[in-house]
């Protein structure tokens, strides 16, 4: 706790002092103390204004929720059962309450916060900063962004002003506002450290800001804030290996937290963009393979059947560079920027096919539902007959998994399959001969490449535990 204590105090006072230095050698070399505390004095007043502007439209959220406790093996005794059977009276249950944040982002009640804030909740308790209390109803949840928007009955409720998210620079000053370990209205100060963090395995769609603003638990869903009182993020996670503040924060860009809640609040669920293709990384052995002169874009290894863009004309091989107008930095900003695209609308995406720039306008679709998108792989080696999907939440809690992993899961197995009584429905790989898989994507490109009398090396999870398997090729 005094080392806590100590690090703040050594960090505001390391702010402090790097102030002072600029204004030392920033043409004040001969201002006098006083006007130098005048400078500071006025940056403190203007961000105690901003954090008096911004706070009321920051709540409270309180759930609870029942599960069933953990029952002593004494009641599982036979002796036990005989005498007083599976009454459910044994069958304890016991209440959770989970804090977390909020932010009020229309006057009549609408309310943004993280999915996992309020996920599985029986009761929404929101708490305004003015300590009036309200019962809050779920309007609509997105597992995928964890976002999520509620309600309250109530009208003329201070909001927040929306910022623009893609403008942040690394190194702006922003207040963190939530409510941490359920201390309400607590405020801290940092910087923006990265933008576009990915890869994380936070989320399925990730763009996080990243900021060293203290984010500790309970301000999850609460307000990332620019200098001019303007939200710019959600603030989502830590990586902590204690628990508490150590620096890394993770916040969605509030472009696309509003994306969310508005499809939300007008269409009861989010409705995403969809391409309908497979696409990979651009490696230096792709980039030169396939004769490119430029170093970003990404490279379709598969084009869905009756998909939006096998209708448009795009094919396996191609790289697209440009989508609407924007460069593709790489595979997920293609996938979150299809992701926002409205369904209906057509987009002009540029690609790379045979040295050759081409043009093609494609009308993007709506998302289809998570299981209508199982990808079927059809190899002609030792992978035929074997039916895979990305990892999902869902399928983990399917298949009692309770870890995060990347990888594919495998949905069934066809008899005739090589690979049948040596791999299982359930079953993720997570490697193939060595090579990483982390999606569908990517175990189609690396099962394309392997010749039928190749044996294959299979890294697999199986209930929590991983270990090696050999499908041996049929020498014959």
């Amino acid at each position: 706790m005094i080392k806590d204590i100590y690090d703040r105090f050594f960090y505001i006072v390391s702010i402090i002092t790097f102030l002072c230095t600029l204004l030392a050698f920033g043409g004040m070399a001969n201002a006098s103390v006083d006007e130098s505390t005048e400078i500071l004095g006025r940056l403190g007043d203007a961000m105690a204004k901003i954090a008096e502007q911004v706070k009321p439209s920051i709540v409270n959220i309180s759930t609870t929720r029942m599960i069933k406790a953990q029952r002593h093996p004494f009641f599982d005794d036979p002796f036990f059962r005989r005498f007083f059977g599976d009454d459910p009276f044994w069958q304890q249950k016991r209440k959770v309450t989970n804090l977390g944040s909020g932010v009020i982002a229309t006057s009549d009640g609408f309310i943004l916060t993280n999915n996992h804030v309020i996920e599985g909740a029986e009761d929404i308790l929101v708490k305004l900063s003015n300590n009036k209390e309200y019962k809050g109803k779920v309007v609509g949840t997105d597992k995928r962004s964890d976002l999520a928007v509620i309600k309250i009955d109530e009208k003329n409720l201070p909001t927040i002003k929306w910022g623009d998210s893609d403008k942040l620079r690394v190194g702006e000053i922003v207040l963190a506002i939530g409510n941490p370990y359920g201390l309400n209205q607590t405020i801290t100060m940092g910087i923006i450290s990265a933008l576009g963090r990915s890869g994380i395995g936070i989320t399925d769609y990730e763009d996080f800001i990243q900021t060293d603003a203290a984010i500790n638990p309970g301000n999850s869903g609460g307000a990332l804030i620019n200098m001019k009182g303007e939200l710019v993020g959600i603030n989502t996670a830590i990586f902590s290996t204690t628990g508490g503040y150590q620096g890394i924060g993770f916040a969605i860009p509030a472009n696309m937290a509003k994306t969310v809640m508005n499809s939300i609040v007008k269409q009861g669920k989010m409705v995403r963009g969809w391409l309908g293709v497979h696409i990979q990384p651009l490696t230096p052995e792709l980039i030169k393979q396939f004769n490119l002169h430029e170093e970003y874009g990404v490279l379709l290894s598969d084009i869905v059947e009756g998909g939006p863009a096998e209708k448009a004309g795009l094919k396996r091989g191609d790289v697209i560079v440009e989508y609407g107008g924007r460069k593709v930095e790489g595979p997920l900003h293609l996938r979150n920027m299809v992701a926002s695209t409205t369904p209906g609308q057509t987009v002009a995406i540029k690609v790379i096919r045979d040295g050759k720039s081409l043009l093609f306008r494609v009308k993007i679709e709506e998302l289809p539902p998570e299981d209508q998108l199982q990808a079927v792989t059809k190899p002609t080696n030792l992978f035929r007959g074997i039916y895979v999907k990305d990892i999902t939440e869902e399928s983990l809690k399917r298949f009692g998994i309770k870890k995060k992993i990347k990888g594919v899961i495998v949905e069934s197995i066809d008899p005739g399959s090589p690979a049948f009584e040596r791999l299982f429905e359930g079953d993720i790989i997570v490697e193939i001969n060595r090579q990483t898989v982390g999606n569908v994507a990517e175990f189609n490109s690396i099962t394309a490449n392997i010749k039928p009398e190749q044996d294959v090396l299979l890294s697999v999870v199986r209930g929590g535990s991983s270990f090696y398997v050999v499908i041996p090729a049929d020498r014959k």
